[in-house]
């Protein structure tokens, strides 16, 4: 990359690797909903969860692409996934706002992690990983948001 610095490079790559990962299980994971739900909001969710495991599956190729971007390789299979992950697995649930709330927690848990990944970029010259990484912020802010208005909090 044009005047970054190798520490710049592998700061942002390590942190670009993480989200891939983050994102990849939480994709997994709504689109294990959207194919599993039952609930008498069916229709309405199984959309909710098809545009939003959409939505993820898009991002994949994005966080891939800006690794690649950087000149390093992308991590792409389940092992190194689930090594990087900081989300959690779990297959056992069957009522839709359990499911709900699963994906509202994961997105609030990327939302934090992205807002201390920007903090701790500060002094990074990477300003693309920034501007992409606040993108991602958006994202994940917008989901949550929809997310939560499917809940009587």
């Amino acid at each position: 990359m044009i005047n970054l610095t190798d520490s710049d490079i592998k700061k942002s790559t390590k942190i670009l690797e993480t989200l891939l990962a983050n994102t990849y299980l939480l994709a997994l994971k709504t689109q294990n909903y959207h194919w599993n739900i039952v609930s008498p909001n069916f229709t309405m969710l199984h959309e909710l969860f098809g545009n939003q495991y959409e939505a993820l599956s898009d991002a994949i190729d994005e966080i891939a692409e800006r690794i690649r971007m950087l000149g390093e390789r992308t991590p792409a299979t389940f092992y190194k996934f689930l090594k990087l992950t900081t989300l959690t697995e779990n297959d056992d649930i069957k009522i839709a706002e359990a499911m709900i709330t699963t994906l509202l927690n994961d997105h609030e848990q990327l939302i934090l992690e992205l807002r201390t990944t920007l903090k701790a970029l500060d002094d990074s010259d990477d300003e693309g990983t920034i501007d992409f990484l606040i993108g991602r912020l958006r994202e994940h802010e917008k989901t949550a948001w929809m997310l939560r208005s499917h809940l009587s909090l």
